[in-house]
């Protein structure tokens, strides 16, 4: 085979056997097809990297180019060249990461040759090593060493193991926050490989995503090419080969990212940054579209030369066992599913979840229906009505045939699909890893419990005040003064509230029937049902303000909020805020986040049902893309009142890209001001010698998933972002953990924090409509280690602390852990 047809067919994965020759490339030095470099005048800019162990070997990777060469520009004038790769299993762990002559003998001692057509990059298999060993590897150009690198063989097909530990992350953005993650696994934890679920390089400079503050390590990137997402100025993004090829080679150049490639092998996938935000196939999604009102479907620009500029790279740059194929004309270049088998014990299924995936199920340029213009991503993608993605889902399955009904509304394709499911069917492992780029959890918004217990919450102070000014009246008994406050509220006159007020005292006095008097001096029994509940309320607090409180809160909750669930914006009290036409459609139930499984419901419905009906257990997904952690359990149809668990979502936070928390508090206020109660409570804590600091404090968590927080774990949900404020704000980090502990403790004592704050949690927790979510830090970077026995599963979660100034926390890297625990044999996770 000549040279050019092995690079187009073979997609340059070079092989070495050990204790052999390389396979299907040439012989020793004397007969390469390409020369040995020479001499002193080389480096490795990029160190080195492995990938996809098996239990015959893994693949290795490098990049080497001219010493002279800038690190990051696209490698022009060495032309082609061979280097040596060595491999031993003898140990040279105090070698790791130098550039030390690799110690011991060698299993492994071929030449493999470099082209400059892959940018100076090398993807080399080893094959016939020994199952479940440890080996150390180096490459050699010329008289130039590699840094010393290691990985891990699998253990042997069929083999009985006992354990296995692995980290899984994601949404390591450059251009925000900071990589002091890499780092703390890099000094801290022993894991047998790495998997990355994507985003590994972000194609966009400058986009809004992007702006918040970043570690001084990390300079302004500037692509090589590069368009506008919009017009002649703004964000850009990567357009060509030599502008991915320029994101990879960037990103690792930072040592820290370089020092985990150099001990942990990797099995990566890719998600949406790899090629384009949000993508689907070969279309982008900065430009809405188009949208074919009769067919429901819409179409984004396709940018096929893009897309197989994005595969190329990373091909080039990521150690996996796979092909491209470049002699077809179509953008699926690349064949990026696959599985890998670790003994009987765990079988990791790898999907792609971007090449093959169907458009959006709502486009992008679907009409609003209340003003006409495109939706954009917000309605389409983000906070769509769950009618609607139903709606457009069923159209589009109804439209396509029976020959695949999932084609336009599916995330994996057909043929990946088929591949998914007989890998699952056949897998001998006790545990099946599904490596999954996008969150199967439903995550969802019940629109009318929310905007009423908004109505309710907002109620809260005007009904104090209005019980506050009745006290004069009714002799400063508050309680009287609570009822009468609710009955009017309810609708009765002031006059016939106050004679039923009274009545109710009495009652009360002489151990009557509150409820019969009320109704004795002119209420409905629904307005005395309210007045009796509002007086008792406040009978039972001690002291005239926390009467006033108690009975405010009990006319909120226990009369408004019920009013507008029932009536939606034809409630009296949606009418008179004046929002009646703001608010009129967010009346329903909403799912946020449609570019994830949610989007694509009857495909996650199918393989649930293949899961389950072929009684497949110890299925847990792995999985990246959200921005946040989540761990949940996944049903086999999330709208059946009788659905049923079938497997468990883990959900790792980014390693640095912004929060889903901040997504949403930054987004909401576009969507609807008044709904940011829902993510986000303002806080201003005045800190002795330091000044005011500004938070916006996380309440998303509980909307999500529900937990009724504490006092004690609401200060520890601020413990995060204070800490980060206040070394904004120039505390030194010497002090910074004493510091907010001290802030917390003062924070805890204030009414507003553990009454006003603490009340609004434990409200929008009440409202949670996704009970399958058992845990979720919305607001967070980090990662998370995964260790698998026979009998059990075990995600530790590692939250991380923020910025130091303009660099990454040196000290207290690690800000809190939690753990989810899956036992074998049941779809269902503990959190503790």
């Amino acid at each position: 085979m000549d040279r050019r047809n092995f690079l187009r067919n073979s997609g340059f994965l070079t092989v070495s056997v050990a204790l052999g020759g390389l396979a299907g490339c040439g012989g020793d030095s004397g007969g390469l097809a390409v020369p040995a470099a020479l001499g002193s005048g080389w480096k490795f800019p990029q160190s080195v990297a492995s990938g996809d162990p098996s239990p015959e070997g893994a693949v290795l990777w490098t990049r080497v180019v001219a010493s002279s060469a800038d690190d990051v520009t696209t490698a022009s004038d060495t032309g082609d060249f061979s280097i040596r790769v060595k491999v031993t299993e003898a140990d040279n762990s105090a070698r790791l990461g130098t550039t030390t002559v690799l110690a011991g003998a060698l299993a492994v001692d071929n030449w493999i040759p470099v082209y400059a057509a892959y940018d100076g990059t090398v993807r080399n298999k080893l094959t016939g090593l020994k199952p479940a060993t440890t080996y150390y590897y180096q490459f050699e150009a010329g008289m130039v060493l590699s840094r010393v690198g290691r990985f891990r063989t699998a253990p042997a097909k069929g083999a009985s193991v006992d354990q296995l530990r692995l980290a899984f992350m994601t949404c390591q953005d450059w251009s925000v926050n900071h990589w002091g993650a890499f780092d703390y696994i890099v000094r801290n934890e022993d894991v047998d490989l790495i998997v990355h679920l994507g985003d590994y390089i972000y194609e966009t400079v400058g986009a809004s995503f992007q702006s918040g503050a970043v570690e001084s390590r990390h300079d302004l990137l500037v692509l090589p090419d590069g368009a506008y997402e919009s017009g002649t100025s703004g964000p850009r993004y990567a357009l060509t080969l030599a502008d991915y090829r320029y994101l990879y080679k960037k990103y690792r150049t930072d040592p820290r990212l370089q020092a985990v490639h150099e001990r942990f092998a990797f099995v990566a996938t890719w998600d949406d940054h790899e090629f384009s935000d949000d993508c689907w196939g070969d279309a982008e999604t900065y430009d809405n579209g188009s949208f074919n009102s009769t067919t429901l479907s819409g179409d984004n620009p396709h940018q096929t030369a893009r897309r197989r500029s994005a595969n190329r790279a990373w091909f080039e740059f990521m150690p996996a066992d796979v092909r491209l194929d470049e002699s077809t004309l179509s953008f699926d270049t690349i064949r990026l599913y696959r599985d890998l088998q670790w003994g009987t014990l765990a079988h990791l299924v790898v999907t792609d979840e971007r090449l093959y995936r169907a458009d959006h199920v709502v486009p992008e340029a679907t009409p609003n229906p209340a003003t006409g213009a495109a939706l954009g991503s917000i309605g389409s993608r983000y906070v769509v009505p769950q009618s609607t993605r139903d709606s457009f889902e069923a159209a589009k399955m109804a439209a396509a045939g029976s020959a695949d009904p999932l084609a336009p509304v599916s995330i994996l394709g057909k043929t990946q699909r088929d591949w998914w499911k007989s890998t699952m069917t056949a897998s001998p492992a006790t545990w099946k890893l599904w490596c999954n780029e996008v969150s199967l959890l439903r995550m969802q918004l019940d629109g009318t419990n929310a905007i009423a217990t908004l109505f309710a919450l907002q109620a809260v102070s005007t009904l104090a005040n209005s019980i506050q000014g009745a006290l004069p009246a009714v002799g400063g008994n508050a309680a009287v003064a609570g009822a009468l406050v609710a009955a009017m509220t309810a609708g009765a006159s002031q006059a016939t509230a106050a004679a039923a007020a009274l009545a109710i005292a009495t009652a009360a006095a002489t151990a009557g029937n509150p409820g019969t008097a009320a109704t004795g001096a002119g209420l409905t029994a629904h307005q005395a049902a309210i007045a009796v509940a509002a007086f008792t309320a406040a009978a039972a607090a001690n002291g005239t303000s926390a009467q006033v409180a108690a009975a405010a809160r009990t006319i909120a909750f226990g009369y408004i909020k019920p009013d507008v669930q029932a009536k939606g914006v034809a409630s009296s009290f949606v009418q008179s805020s004046g929002k009646a036409a703001a608010l009129q459609g967010f009346f329903t139930r909403f799912l946020f986040d449609c570019d994830q499984w949610d989007g694509y419901n009857a495909e996650r419905k199918a393989l649930m049902a293949h899961l389950k009906g072929n009684g497949i257990q110890n299925v847990v997904a792995l999985t990246g893309d959200l921005h946040c952690f989540d761990a949940g359990v996944v049903y086999d149809d999330f709208d059946a009142s009788g659905g049923t668990p079938v497997m468990v979502d883990l959900v790792t936070a980014g390693i640095s890209s912004d929060s889903l928390f901040t997504f949403y508090a930054d987004s909401v206020g576009a969507v609807n001001a008044d709904l940011a109660t829902l993510i986000y409570y303002p806080l201003s804590i005045p800190v002795s010698g330091v000044g005011t600091v500004s938070l916006r404090f996380n309440v998303f968590d509980f909307t999500m998933a529900g937990h009724v927080p504490t006092l004690d774990e609401l200060a520890e949900q601020a413990r995060v972002p204070l800490r980060g404020a206040l070394a904004a704000k120039g505390v030194p980090e010497a002090s910074l953990d004493a510091t907010t502990t001290a802030v917390l403790a003062a924070l805890k004592a204030d009414s507003s924090f553990n009454t006003d704050l603490l009340g609004l949690a434990q409200q929008l927790a009440g409202i949670c409509a996704n009970p399958w979510i058992k845990w979720a830090a919305t607001d967070a970077q980090g990662y998370a280690v995964v260790t698998v026995t026979p009998g059990r599963l075990s995600c530790v979660f590692k939250q991380v602390n923020r910025l130091v100034g303009t660099a990454a926390p040196s000290s207290t890297v690690i800000a809190r852990t939690v753990t989810a625990t899956v036992n074998a044999g049941s779809a269902a996770v503990t959190i503790s």
